[in-house]
């Protein structure tokens, strides 16, 4: 989690002042969504990648 807030410190909070606190957090939601490594595996989800361990978990199971 350090190194995950170490880097939205560096490309989302330090490049500028905002001026609201919903300009911020949509600039967030983006950098997280399209910037953030999010096909890396790690070891926490069982050496999956987000993606794959969110598509496992929100996919409705077919009764």
């Amino acid at each position: 989690m350090e190194s995950f807030f170490a880097l939205l410190h560096k490309n989302v909070l330090d490049t500028k002042q905002w001026d609201t606190r919903v300009d911020l957090r949509l600039v967030m939601v983006h950098w997280i969504e399209t910037k953030y490594n999010r096909r890396r595996r790690h070891t926490g989800l069982g050496k999956l990648t987000p993606v794959e361990f969110e598509m496992i978990y929100t996919t409705p199971i077919a009764a």
